[in-house]
C-alpha cells in the first residue's frame, strides 16, 4: 500500500545546491558578509531591470522595508489601509506612530474598495497604503485619481505581486512607492528579504541611511534609523532565484490552471477571476466557500486529516487582533469580515504536482 505524502500550503523555491554554492564561493575570499556588499549591489541592479522601475532599495525583510518607506516619506496623522492583509501592513503604520483607518474591500478581488475611500479622508489623512492581495492588483487608476485630488502619498503593499505587470507596465511603477516581500514563502525569495521600489530618486539616500542606523557619514548620524540591511547570503540566494523565477511562475500557472479546471463552476465555491490587462504571478490560490456542503473550517480540517495543510489567509482580520482590542470596529468592514470567515488558500508552489492538485480537489469535492 502506497503512503500519501504530506502537502504543505507552500514550499520555498530554491536553486540547485551547486548553483548556490558557486554563487557564494567568492564570499569566502572577500569575507564581506553584509553592509551592502558586491552581491547586494548585483541583486539590486538585476531587480531594477527585472521590475523595470527607476529606483529600488533592498532590505532584510519586507516588514522593515515598509516601516522605512513610511518613515522616509514623513507621514503624519492617519493612513488609510485595509484590514484584509497580513499583520505587517498595519503594524508598520502603528510602529511609525500613525493611526490606521480601515477601508473595506470589494467582493471581486478582495483589494481595497475605492468607492469607499473618499468618505474616510479627513484633514489628518496623509497617505493610502492599499494592498495587492493574492496577486490581485488594486484599482490603481482610481487610487491615483483620489490621491492626486487630496494630495496624498500612496505606498502599495506589493508583497504578493512580484513580477506582475498591468497593461505591460511593471507593478513597481505605481504610487509613490511599492514594498515587496522576498520571504521564503513568496514567488521570489531571498530566504528573508524585501525591497522598496520608488519614483523620487531623492529617497534613495534617505532609505539607505534609515536602514543603516541613520548613519550619514563616519562621524554623522542624522536619523533615528534601524538595522534593516540585506546580507550577502540573502542577496546570493536572490541572484540565483531570479534566474529561474519566470520558469517557476510558469509551473505555478500549471497548478492554478488545474485547480480552476477542477473547482470552477461548483456551487458554493467561489474563485477569483483573472483581471483584465494583468499578467499574473500565480502567487496564491484563494477559495471562498459560500453555502458549500462543508464550510471553510470543515474543509480545512478535512484536508488536514489527509496531511494537506491549507491556510486561512487572511483570518482573523487585522482590526480584530487582540493587540488592537477596543480600537476598531470590525463591523465597519463587513465584506472583509465575510471573506475572512470563508476564505482558504490551497497549497500552491512551483513543484506541486498536478496529481496532488487532483488529490486536494477530490477531497474538497468528496470524490
Amino acid at each position: 500500500m502506497s503512503i500519501k505524502k504530506s502537502i504543505m500550503v507552500t514550499r520555498s523555491s530554491m536553486p540547485d545546491f551547486e548553483e548556490y554554492m558557486e554563487e557564494i564561493k567568492d564570499i569566502w575570499d572577500s569575507h564581506w558578509l553584509t553592509n551592502m556588499g558586491v552581491k547586494h549591489k548585483q541583486l539590486e541592479a538585476e531587480l531594477l531591470k527585472y521590475l523595470d522601475t527607476p529606483n529600488i532599495t533592498l532590505f532584510t525583510n519586507g516588514h522593515l522595508a515598509l516601516e522605512c518607506i513610511i518613515a522616509a516619506l514623513n507621514l503624519t496623522g492617519e493612513v488609510i489601509t485595509t484590514p484584509f492583509t497580513f499583520a505587517s501592513t498595519t503594524h508598520a503604520i502603528v510602529r511609525n506612530g500613525l493611526e490606521p483607518v480601515f477601508c473595506d474591500i470589494n467582493q471581486d478581488d478582495y483589494t481595497i474598495d475605492t468607492t469607499k475611500l473618499e468618505s474616510l479622508i479627513t484633514e489628518k489623512t496623509s497617505a493610502i497604503i492599499p494592498v495587492h492581495v493574492y496577486g490581485n492588483v488594486c484599482n490603481i487608476r482610481e487610487i491615483e485619481r483620489i490621491a492626486n485630488k487630496y494630495n496624498l502619498k500612496v505606498i502599495y503593499d506589493a508583497a504578493h505581486t512580484f513580477g506582475i505587470t498591468v497593461d505591460g507596465i511593471g507593478i513597481a511603477n505605481f504610487g509613490d512607492a511599492s514594498m515587496f516581500s522576498f520571504h521564503a514563502t513568496k514567488v521570489f525569495n531571498t530566504i528573508e528579504g524585501g525591497a522598496v521600489a520608488f519614483k523620487d530618486e531623492k529617497l534613495s539616500k534617505i532609505l539607505y541611511d534609515i536602514k543603516n542606523f541613520g548613519i550619514t557619514g563616519p562621524e554623522s548620524v542624522e536619523y533615528v534609523g534601524g538595522n534593516a540591511k540585506m546580507n550577502e547570503f540573502q542577496a546570493a540566494m536572490g541572484i540565483c532565484n531570479l534566474r529561474h523565477v519566470d520558469k517557476e511562475i510558469e509551473k505555478r500557472k500549471a497548478a492554478v490552471d488545474r485547480y480552476v479546471q477542477r473547482l470552477n463552476n461548483i456551487n458554493g465555491i467561489k474563485l477569483c477571476k483573472p483581471q483584465m490587462g494583468v499578467k499574473s504571478n500565480y502567487a496564491y490560490f484563494p477559495v471562498v466557500f459560500e453555502e458549500y456542503m462543508l464550510n471553510r473550517d470543515e474543509i480545512f480540517e478535512k484536508l488536514k486529516n489527509h496531511d494537506i495543510i491549507a491556510r486561512k489567509y487572511f483570518y482573523p482580520l487585522v482590526n480584530s487582533f487582540e493587540c488592537y482590542k477596543g480600537k476598531f470596529n470590525v463591523e465597519k468592514t463587513p465584506i472583509a469580515k465575510y471573506i475572512a470567515d470563508r476564505v482558504l488558500t490551497l497549497p500552491l508552489y512551483a513543484d506541486l504536482e498536478l496529481e496532488d492538485v487532483d488529490r486536494i480537489c477530490n477531497i474538497i469535492l468528496d470524490k
